[in-house]
């Protein structure tokens, strides 16, 4: 793996990570559950319950997403670190968003004591969360971000264990990057069937036929039916 790990403080001894079968098994069972989300949002929330459940010595999973020009998108799952998360976010500051920006892994060996987020000490030591890993997550072509695991004891994870969850944020991201591919795919067909809406209604033709002019118009442009379906519907909005 390329990412590389920043480590402060002293690390505590924590629960060995799953042989290799059990994390097969885990890969394979986070693989049936993102896929088969409702949505990307759904997904996101899968991820956070599995990762909360799935890395040894977590109470809390936090997922962040920067898209473009657009706002942070975060879920989490677990009974403590909401006010950390609320602090870290509200801020623009923390090791999930370092983790993010740096594309690095960020752990915190103790955050009552960690002078890179002073502001979190408090909500930290009110919530009884010690320690962070934060894996960056990075959907293709569309956001970047990271997945925050809490811990209740300083010292973070030890090396079994972060190497699982960097293989399951590894994984997510195959899967998140497909679930936005699907998604795509879904808002192209959904703009070109009621494109061919519009041109029925103008021509008073059949559905097969409104698909056919549809695509000839795009060839004869030299476009895609999805930027010609765009501009029909545009027009048809602006002389209504």
């Amino acid at each position: 793996m390329s990412r590389s790990v920043w480590n402060r403080g002293p690390r505590a001894t924590a629960p060995s990570g799953p042989h290799a079968v059990e994390l097969a098994g885990l890969l394979h069972e986070l693989s049936v559950r993102l896929l088969n989300a409702e949505s990307f949002a759904s997904a996101l929330e899968r991820l956070a319950e599995f990762l909360a459940g799935a890395v040894p010595g977590t109470v809390r999973s936090s997922v962040a997403l920067i898209g473009e020009g657009g706002p942070l998108t975060c879920t989490a799952a677990g009974p403590s670190g909401e006010a950390v998360d609320e602090a870290q976010y509200a801020s623009g500051a923390g090791p999930g968003l370092d983790a993010a920006r740096t594309r690095s892994v960020v752990t915190v060996a103790d955050l009552a004591g960690d002078e890179r987020w002073p502001h979190l000490a408090e909500p930290a030591r009110a919530t009884g969360v010690r320690s962070v890993v934060a894996v960056p997550l990075d959907v293709p072509r569309a956001e970047v971000g990271a997945v925050s695991l809490y811990l209740p004891a300083p010292g973070g994870l030890g090396p079994d264990p972060l190497l699982t969850a960097m293989a399951l944020v590894n994984q997510a991201e195959v899967l998140l990057g497909e679930l936005r591919r699907r998604d795509g795919m879904s808002t192209d067909a959904a703009t070109v069937d009621r494109a061919v809406g519009v041109i029925i209604a103008q021509r008073g033709c059949g559905v097969r036929e409104a698909y056919d002019v549809l695509g000839e118009t795009a060839q004869r442009l030299g476009l895609d039916r999805r930027a010609v379906a765009d501009r029909l519907i545009k027009a048809a909005v602006r002389n209504a």
